[in-house]
């Protein structure tokens, strides 16, 4: 192997690197809504959100990333569902945002409905008994308490996200799989710049978790 192929394209490779980074918090982001949503809507006494939730959950977590970006990308313009560029904002990297927050959400609301649980049944009860409805005793006492015991699991569902999005590749959104594989058409040679790719997920998922772990400390000590 010979790694100097690469020299003048290691800015292609950071270009990319900020694409996915910037997708991965994006994703995040949408997806910690409408998670929370999905999960309330779950945890609800109302039949008709509950089997919606549950369903909408089962199907994004029973069938591949890769399925659901290919059906969002080429299958709701055959609808009439197109993703417009907005300025400097591709259509495909807001494809690829939606389809990755949608995917993310469905992980998010079960990690929700797990830190939910997790807090004491006594809260509801002496909130209630407080004169609070059941809708503002979720808002503003099971939820924010829900978000702290979660955030290690949010933190490391960004984690999955930056790796996941290597799967947006396929659709050409400019992340890193992306830019390697521009690179592999430049000098010809294939394993050197998926190799870098490689080392470059592997930076950035070892940085994020040390930052998971410090974070763990944190929430440890103030419990």
């Amino acid at each position: 192997m010979d790694f100097s192929v690469l020299n003048g394209y290691y800015g292609v490779l950071m270009e990319g690197t900020k694409y996915t980074i910037l997708v991965s918090l994006v994703s995040l982001v949408v997806g910690f809504v409408l998670g929370l949503l999905i999960c309330l809507m779950k945890m609800s006494n109302f039949k008709v959100l509950k089997l919606l939730s549950s369903a909408y959950v089962q199907i994004l977590r029973g069938t591949p990333l890769f399925v659901q970006v290919f059906i969002i990308y080429f299958g709701l313009p055959q609808l009439g569902i197109d993703f417009p560029d907005i300025g400097p904002i591709s259509s495909k990297f807001i494809a690829g945002a939606f389809a990755l927050s949608i995917n993310s959400s469905a992980y998010i609301a079960e990690i929700f409905r797990s830190g939910i649980q997790s807090v004491d049944k006594g809260q509801m009860e002496a909130s209630r008994s407080l004169g609070l409805g059941y809708a503002d005793t979720m808002r503003f006492v099971i939820v924010p308490q829900a978000i702290k015991n979660v955030l290690p699991a949010l933190a490391n569902e960004f984690i999955t996200l930056v790796k996941e999005s290597s799967v947006l590749s396929v659709i050409g959104t400019q992340e890193i799989m992306f830019k390697a594989g521009i690179v592999v058409t430049a000098v010809y040679r294939p394993m050197e710049p998926y190799i870098a790719a490689a080392v470059i997920y592997l930076v950035l998922t070892t940085i994020l978790s040390k930052l998971v772990g410090i974070l763990e400390k944190k929430l440890a000590k103030s419990n």
